[in-house]
């Protein structure tokens, strides 16, 4: 597999506060990184400099091969990057079918369309014509994916889908996920659940504090090892 995206020696924060000190992650083609970690790990900044939506101190990212530096979230959104935001963030007042359009504005090429969606996610079939905000946290989740993948993406990342959902909704929300990848869509998932992660990815990153603990393939990494970076205890003794 080639590589796609390429994070390299990143530094970003906010105002005075640096919340990621020189993190790099690679993802290849067709592969599924979980980004793992505790609150305040850094893991959803990291999201926002891959997407555009926060800038690098240092460092840059790459998709392809081809440096980002400066490309706008748009931008990136029609270079085949899409974000599935921490929270959902369905429009309330669009229909189910109004949301998903929105995702494909970019009209980039590629197999999405609302009725693929629909048929990955067929609780959303009688629901097209329903508001947002009147639907259940799982089934705006759904919407929220499907938004992503209306765009066609290359990289979908994923922020924290198991947030506030009740878990058989997690595993159903996650059963998908082989689906999307067999699609040709790559997908870099950041999650607290480290159960579910490990379940569906082929590389896993653990973040502690804006730096990267351990990294490799879940079959490699024992429980131990991965609970030791997680809580940062290797670090504190």
């Amino acid at each position: 597999m080639t590589a796609l995206l390429d994070v390299e020696d990143v530094k970003a924060g906010y105002g005075q506060f640096e919340a990621l000190h020189g993190v790099s992650v690679h993802l290849r083609e067709g592969e599924t990184l979980a980004v793992i970690g505790a609150n305040g790990a850094g893991k959803s900044t990291l999201l926002k400099v891959i997407a555009g939506l926060l800038s690098p101190t240092s460092g840059h990212v790459a998709l392809g091969g081809r440096r980002l530096d400066g490309t706008r979230t748009h931008e990136r959104v029609a270079e085949g990057i899409a974000l599935v935001p921490e929270g959902r963030r369905v429009f309330p007042s669009l229909t189910v079918r109004e949301n998903l359009l929105v995702g494909g504005y970019a009209k980039r090429e590629g197999p999405w369309t609302v009725q693929r969606v629909v048929e990955l996610f067929p609780l959303l079939a009688d629901k097209l014509d329903r508001p947002g905000g009147r639907l259940s946290g799982g089934e705006q989740q759904a919407v929220a994916i499907g938004r992503g993948l209306m765009a066609n993406p290359r990289l979908l990342l994923l922020d924290e889908v198991s947030l506030g959902l009740a878990p058989i909704v997690v595993k159903q929300l996650y059963g998908e996920l082989p689906r999307i990848r067999e699609s040709g869509t790559t997908v870099l998932l950041v999650e607290q659940d480290v159960g579910q992660a490990l379940a569906v990815a082929d590389r896993v990153s653990c973040l502690l504090t804006g730096t990267v603990a351990l990294e490799g393939a879940p079959k490699d990494l024992g429980q131990e090892q991965i609970r030791r970076a997680y809580f940062g205890m290797d670090r504190a003794a």
